[in-house]
């Protein structure tokens, strides 16, 4: 009973997030939602509360497996923390795909910053994860690996600031690169790679004592 119950509540994100991506948060509505998932207004209420509710349930599903993953990197005492922030970044670019329903999501709801209190809690969010990479950089600075110098929040900027203009900016990052970055293939074969380096050698050079 309880599996079924997740599976009707997962189910439900799926199609709010797909709906929510294609025509936003202000022209989407519980019963547009509930009509597509196919399941009644009450049983929606009853997992989500509201539309704002059911909007915020949407991004922390997806933040969270996310936030699970530093935390467990974070945690681990076998790593140093330039180990741990490798690691970190490997699996935050791993996690760029262009044009997914989630990534339209964000381009369209958080990064425009157009509403108020609901703009604040999908932040508040998106910040439990940008606090597990500040919590590597000081692990680094107190441990005498990073620079004292070290400005931590232009550093967690610069990574976090490279995968949305990818994948935020899917056409100007096109042009940039010289190639579709919308092509799988090119995508986890060529720029994956090269963001990870890229991102990894511009930060060793910044963060690592001499």
């Amino acid at each position: 009973m309880e599996k079924e119950k997740t599976d009707k509540k997962d189910h439900i994100l799926d199609v709010a997030e797909k709906v929510f991506s294609d025509v936003g948060y202000d022209a989407a509505s519980t019963r547009m939602i509930s009509g597509e998932a196919g399941v009644n207004m009450a049983m929606l209420n009853y997992y989500f509360g509201s539309k704002e509710g059911l909007f915020l349930a949407v991004f922390e599903r997806k933040i969270e497996v996310f936030r699970t993953l530093l935390t467990n990197i974070g945690n681990d005492s076998s790593m140093n923390a330039w180990d741990k922030l490798e690691k970190c970044i490997d699996s935050f670019i791993d996690k760029v795909v262009v044009n997914s329903c989630f990534s339209r999501l964000m381009n369209r709801e958080l990064w425009l910053g157009r509403r108020g209190e609901l703009t604040d809690k999908l932040s508040d969010i998106i910040m439990n994860n940008v606090n597990e990479f500040k919590r590597i950089f000081e692990e680094g600075i107190s441990s005498g690996l990073f620079s004292k110098d070290t400005d931590v929040e232009m550093a967690i900027a610069t990574i976090f600031g490279t995968k949305n203009y990818i994948s935020n900016s899917p056409f100007v990052a096109s042009k940039l690169l010289k190639h579709d970055i919308s092509d799988a293939d090119y995508m986890e074969q060529q720029l994956k790679p090269r963001i990870k380096t890229y991102l990894k050698q511009l930060l060793k050079a910044y963060l690592l004592v001499k």
